[in-house]
Formats: structure tokens, C-alpha cells, sequence
């Protein structure tokens, strides 16, 4: 009777595990959707003149864009190699191959980050300094995920 115990409480164990991983998946998925919006859908488009200059709408999507950098890391924990992503793109196993270039990619990203949201002050400013980060984001693409 105590082994059955036993082994119950190991598979519990094993399964919350798992579930722990696959949600730090999911919140990994949905930061790099919300910093996909706060580029894209806000910044660039207003860069691009398909959205008008909002100042409040350009702050929120900094504070996005600083979020998703102090959060990349764990978004990326060394336990979620390899787990199923389930969309159409996927991280590349060079995430956990190459920790060094990846925290090299999450640094330049960043940094771009910080010194495009100093210098952005207005539509002009928005338009001069925001492809900065794109770049990062395009580069640790390339490099570091796979389409589905």
C-alpha cells in the first residue's frame, strides 16, 4: 500500500512538472505575441503612418517591448528544450546550444530597446530610431527559430 502512495505521489510529481513546463511555453508564446503587437502593431505601423503618433499608445509598447527583455531568459529555461510549441513557429534547439549567443541576442535586444525609447519623442523621432529594434528581433530570428 505505501509503495502504491509512492508511486502516486511520483507521477503527481512528474506531471505538475510537466505542466509547469509547458506553461512557461505558453507565457513564452504569448510575450513574444504581445511584443509582436507592441512592434508591429503599434510602433511600426505608426512609424509606417498606418496608425496616428499616440504618445500613451507609445509608451505602452515600450514598456512591453522592456518587459519581454527582462523576461526572455526564463522564457527560455533550459527544461522546455525541445517541448512542442504548437504554432507556427517554434524555438530552434540553438536557444539551449548556443546560451551564449542567445544571451548575446537578448542583450542586443535590449539595449535597443532602452536607447530607442530615450530618443523617442515624436513621430520623427519614432520613424529615425525604431528600426533599431526590429533588427534585433529579425537577427535573433534568423538564428534562433524555425517555422513550423
Amino acid at each position: 500500500m505505501k509503495y502504491a502512495f509512492l508511486v502516486a505521489g511520483v507521477l503527481a510529481l512528474g506531471i505538475g512538472a510537466v505542466s509547469a513546463q509547458q506553461d512557461i511555453v505558453k507565457d513564452r508564446q504569448a510575450q513574444m505575441k504581445a511584443t509582436g503587437r507592441a512592434l508591429g502593431g503599434t510602433l511600426s505601423a505608426m512609424a509606417k503612418g498606418d496608425k496616428p503618433y499616440d504618445q500613451a499608445a507609445v509608451d505602452a509598447a515600450f514598456a512591453t517591448l522592456t518587459e519581454t527583455a527582462t523576461k526572455l531568459p526564463a522564457l527560455f529555461a533550459d527544461s522546455t528544450k525541445g517541448l512542442k510549441e504548437g504554432n507556427e513557429y517554434s524555438s530552434s534547439p540553438k536557444v539551449w546550444d548556443d546560451k551564449a549567443g542567445f544571451a548575446a541576442h537578448i542583450a542586443d535586444f535590449s539595449k535597443a530597446v532602452s536607447e530607442t525609447k530615450a530618443k523617442v519623442k515624436d513621430l520623427d523621432s519614432l520613424k529615425a530610431n525604431v528600426g533599431a529594434i526590429g533588427k534585433q528581433c529579425g537577427a535573433c530570428h534568423e538564428t534562433y527559430r524555425l517555422k513550423s
